[in-house]
């Protein structure tokens, strides 16, 4: 430690925490600077933050605040400097907490994955005939702030760690309105920090809590939303009933909309129910027909890529079309590839039937290009159709989907 520094944080960690912020990319916060042009005073940017750091003096900007509707909630976004910052204190403390996540917990975990949440769930449907669906209202703008350092305070004993949480914690956002909220409570997704705090969090009110209290119902987190797995509808009413008050306990609140108990229908003449179908990261678990490793098929409770998954994709594939209308197809597979090839390696695990059904759009969406492009009309579909057809056959790797076989022909 240098003389006069009452933190010991190197500058070695904090070229290291930069090169990690890097990898993510992402845009800049309210100072507007983005990563070429903070390279372009590289050493001296990052002298000043090891510098705040290691003297205890370094403050948060606000962040830039960003609504997300469909998540109710806001998307903070640091600056650069503050990621950085943020990423120091990560690389400090999150080896600390690691150890201790249970092993249904997968959101922002290394060597697990959003798709290892999904193939849990479906083998424990296979099992127990009844699901909690739960989603947690707004979780990163409600986590308190009084409990979270309680929690923070529990795994380190280092000085300059805690006091920096709690200052991002803390750190105001900044809206698109001009607006500026001071913050009570929450930690806006966004920040490098967040997802080690809100593991942290969830591990006290929800993941342990269920260890200790229900270890005959096994569950899957991410992040605020999860499964658990029930063996009557009896026991999930009282397990919802109790997981109310426990949220309620910790500060936060269920979503009511989007909580229900779902029965996991396989068979065929039972009785029906309310709710037999519900959505887990992006995949639709409901009864279909299921083809086995011998050939057989036969009922099962299975998931796929969902409505809203499916409409996204196409979404972006629109959006892409929309603003490159005379690029050609060349350049429009450098901007359709990368979403693709997350797409299909995302939704191809689990009923990859339904997920092609889904890519045939992008074939379309190619000959309504050609047709555009070379002016056919609605009566010269066919030959748009052929000449895409001929496309493919000349540059079979030209768009990611037919690399996987889903040519213009198929589709």
């Amino acid at each position: 430690m240098e003389e006069g520094k009452p933190f010991e944080i190197s500058k070695h960690q904090v070229m290291k925490a930069y090169r990690r912020v890097k990898t993510n990319h992402g845009a800049g916060g309210t100072d507007g600077v983005d990563f070429t042009e903070f390279e372009k005073d590289l050493k001296n940017n990052l002298y000043k933050i090891w510098n705040r750091m290691s003297s205890g003096c370094y403050f948060p900007a606000a962040v830039r605040g960003v609504e997300i509707p469909k998540k109710d909630g806001k998307k903070g976004i640091p600056t650069i400097s503050d990621r950085v910052a943020q990423m120091v204190v990560r690389m400090n403390f999150e080896p600390q907490v690691e150890p201790i996540f249970c092993d249904d917990s997968y959101g922002y975990r290394p060597n697990r994955s959003a798709l290892d949440a999904v193939g849990a769930a479906r083998m424990r449907c296979w099992k127990m005939p009844w699901v909690i669906e739960l989603d947690i209202k707004a979780l990163f703008d409600n986590i308190d702030h009084e409990l979270m350092m309680k929690a923070v305070r529990k795994h380190t004993d280092s000085k300059w760690v805690t006091l920096y949480i709690e200052r991002f914690l803390k750190a105001p956002i900044a809206m698109p309105d001009g607006t500026i909220q001071e913050r009570n409570a929450g930690t806006p997704q966004g920040g490098v920090i967040s997802p080690v705090l809100a593991n942290l969090f969830m591990h006290y009110a929800f993941d342990w809590w269920m260890k200790r209290k229900h270890p005959q119902n096994p569950w899957e987190r991410y992040a605020d939303d999860a499964v658990i797995h029930c063996r009557t509808e009896e026991e999930a009413k009282t397990l919802l009933n109790q997981l109310n008050k426990r949220m309620a306990e910790c500060r936060l609140e269920l979503h009511h909309d989007k909580t229900k108990i779902v029965y996991c229908r396989s068979d065929v003449n039972s009785e029906h129910y309310e709710h037999e179908s519900f959505d887990f990261l992006g995949y639709t678990f409901r009864r279909r027909i299921v083809k086995s490793k011998y050939g057989n098929f036969f009922n099962g409770f299975t998931p796929a890529v969902s409505k809203g998954a499916s409409q996204h994709l196409r979404d972006s594939i629109r959006e892409i079309r929309r603003n490159h209308k005379t690029a050609s197809l060349e350049e429009l597979a450098k901007q359709m590839n990368p979403v693709l090839r997350g797409w299909m390696n995302y939704f191809y695990k689990y009923s990859a039937g339904e997920a092609r059904n889904v890519l045939n759009y992008v074939n379309l969406t190619l000959i309504q290009c050609i047709r555009y492009k070379y002016k056919t009309t609605g009566r010269k579909h066919l030959k748009s159709h052929k000449l895409l057809g001929r496309i493919c056959k000349e540059q079979p790797n030209l768009f990611y989907h037919w690399q996987k076989g889903l040519s213009p022909s198929v589709g």
